[in-house]
């Protein structure tokens, strides 16, 4: 097994960095945008980039820990990574419920922002829910995909003793675990509810793993990448373009065969269980993405505003999870406002520039804290060699 080398990829920072914003316009209701993004002309969208992205990140971030410190420092280091997850999941829920709840109070709104979301059940029924927020076996609608990180994370250990031995039972074993989410393996998302409930996990972690750690594999090594010929590159053109007729709404709703097909073929791309239709289109995606962008991420390197606005898309990329956390708890926000403002054009432009400012703010505060300046700032001493207030009290 080749280990992971810890360095920055630029084609990771951007693409990590594009799918945020791409996640930020789906997030927000009712957004007109949202018609446009990548998701509504083929099966995968920007979950599949963030997942797979993360898949890469972790192999290079996790990976030579692994190789270096043995199985069970790696092992703790990701058990330190699952507490991190875990309490960001709950402060976004508990960010994004405080401020639904103050949107509804302010009695401007038209629309009630806590029903909206479905969190009228955790009001009403408060006690076992909270239970169940912090157990995760209550995980609403909405805030479902750090839970899925979260499971997916824990799963490194394991696919790390298993490639230890040999890298194909971990690939084994990721295939194994997508079969067995398709028969039905998942975990309940209403446990602790007064009345039986069948709801599941919406983004089901033991299919969504294959996507994952197909990322960690070729970041890893476990799985060569793959060569650039014109074959395999209009096969994957060929793909995205054959599915829009039954992705794009447009399109298969003018057409009753089109319907038809679609609904027969609805468990090939469904999205709980990571369907295989949505595997196929995004590995052709994302072949053709890094095709695009040349060996290394050559195409990347632009100088004037084109690289700043490179620049500036990596730079989100870098900081995904701050990015990914206040951009679930800003849409619901900016969705309000948009509502608000009648969701036109002018509003939609106002409110999509705002958001992607927000989170470019959020980006650089959170490499500005990464860095530790404090660190690095220049010892001051005091004027004319005289003690400050603070300094005599620390001496006495």
């Amino acid at each position: 097994m080749n280990p992971a080398r810890k360095q920055r990829d630029i084609r990771l920072d951007f693409f990590r960095g594009l799918g945020m914003f791409i996640i930020l316009i789906a997030h927000i209701t009712g957004n007109p945008w949202a018609l446009w993004i990548p998701a509504r002309f083929g099966f995968s969208d920007a979950t599949e980039m963030f997942v797979f992205c993360s898949g890469m990140a972790s192999a290079l971030a996790f990976g030579a820990i692994f190789s270096r410190a043995g199985w069970i420092l790696g092992t703790v280091r990701i058990l330190h990574r699952v507490w991190q997850v875990y309490w960001v999941h709950l402060g976004v829920f508990f960010v994004t419920l405080t401020l639904m709840l103050a949107l509804n109070m302010t009695g401007l709104f038209p629309r009630d922002e806590v029903g909206a979301l479905n969190l009228k059940p955790f009001l009403n029924n408060t006690g076992p829910n909270l239970i169940g927020l912090l157990t995760l076996t209550y995980v609403p609608n909405y805030f479902d995909i750090l839970p899925m990180y979260l499971v997916i994370l824990a799963l490194i250990p394991v696919m790390m003793a298993l490639a230890r031995q040999d890298v194909r039972l971990a690939l084994a074993a990721s295939i194994v675990l997508w079969i067995a989410a398709t028969a039905g393996l998942n975990f309940p998302a209403e446990l602790w509810f007064i009345k039986p409930s069948d709801r599941q996990w919406f983004f089901n972690p033991f299919a969504w793993q294959l996507v994952f750690f197909t990322g960690f594999a070729l970041m890893a090594g476990w799985l060569p990448a793959p060569p650039v010929n014109r074959a395999l590159i209009w096969l994957a053109v060929g793909i995205v373009i054959f599915s829009v007729p039954f992705a794009w709404g447009k399109v298969f709703t003018q057409f009753d065969l089109l319907r038809e097909i679609r609904k027969s073929a609805a468990p090939l791309f469904n999205k709980t269980d990571f369907g295989i239709l949505r595997y196929i289109h995004f590995l052709s995606l994302a072949y053709l993405a890094w095709v695009a962008v040349g060996p290394d991420g050559a195409r990347l390197s632009l100088g004037g505003w084109a690289g700043g606005i490179i620049a500036t898309i990596c730079r989100v990329g870098q900081q995904s999870l701050a990015v990914f956390a206040a951009s679930m708890v800003l849409a619901r926000v900016l969705g309000a406002f948009l509502k608000l403002a009648g969701s036109g054009p002018l509003a939609a432009l106002v409110v999509n520039l705002a958001g992607f400012a927000l989170i470019i703010g959020v980006a650089w505060i959170a490499a500005y804290f990464k860095s530790q300046p404090w660190r690095t700032a220049p010892v001051r001493t005091a004027q004319a060699g005289a003690e400050t207030p603070w300094q005599s009290r620390v001496r006495s």
